[in-house]
């Protein structure tokens, strides 16, 4: 291998890294994060509509426990899922600092009430690790993937499975 040939193999690999570099860092969305207990889940921006306080929600009989009722928002009726209850853990009485999550997947709408709303956060490639399902262990099947972030860890969830999920719309017998 001559000088010259040396040095475009480097210029190369030089732009190779480079490359990757820039696609680790590029920003792939954006995830609104929120605490449910101690631990912060996000979804992904495009699937929000809105965030609103706990309206009055209508006790429907015969639903699975996590779905709290219905709502109406903006002249449409969405049903309400309280994330609390969904995930396992011990139900806790609404405060100000409770709120609701309007969120959408084809065409449907569905409240999520969440401990207490953070903020936008963007997602870079480089945040992005191994979902529990890729490694074996995800009993949690609404996890889409993991931000492992400076902060701490941020699960982010599956929109489409939470909403789509087998009893989610299906009344207990």
């Amino acid at each position: 291998m001559d000088i010259k040939e040396l040095f475009a193999k480097q210029e190369e690999m030089k732009q190779k890294t480079l490359n990757s570099k820039n696609e680790k860092e590029s920003e792939i969305t954006k995830v609104m994060t929120f605490y449910i207990g101690d631990q912060v889940y996000g979804i992904e921006i495009p699937y929000v509509i809105e965030i609103i306080g706990v309206p009055h929600i209508t006790v429907v009989p015969g639903i699975p426990y996590y779905i709290k009722g219905i709502i109406n928002v903006r002249s449409k009726v969405v049903p309400v899922i309280d994330m609390r209850s969904r995930f396992g853990k011990e139900e806790k009485e609404y405060n100000e600092r409770t709120n609701t999550i309007i969120i959408e997947e084809s065409g449907v709408s569905v409240g999520v009430i969440v401990d207490e709303v953070i903020g936008v956060i963007p997602v870079y490639q480089k945040y992005i690790a191994n979902s529990p399902d890729r490694i074996g262990v995800n009993d949690n099947k609404f996890i889409k993937y993991l931000l492992e972030m400076q902060d701490g860890i941020k699960l982010v969830l599956d929109v489409s499975k939470l909403i789509f999920d087998g009893d989610m719309f299906m009344v207990d017998e």
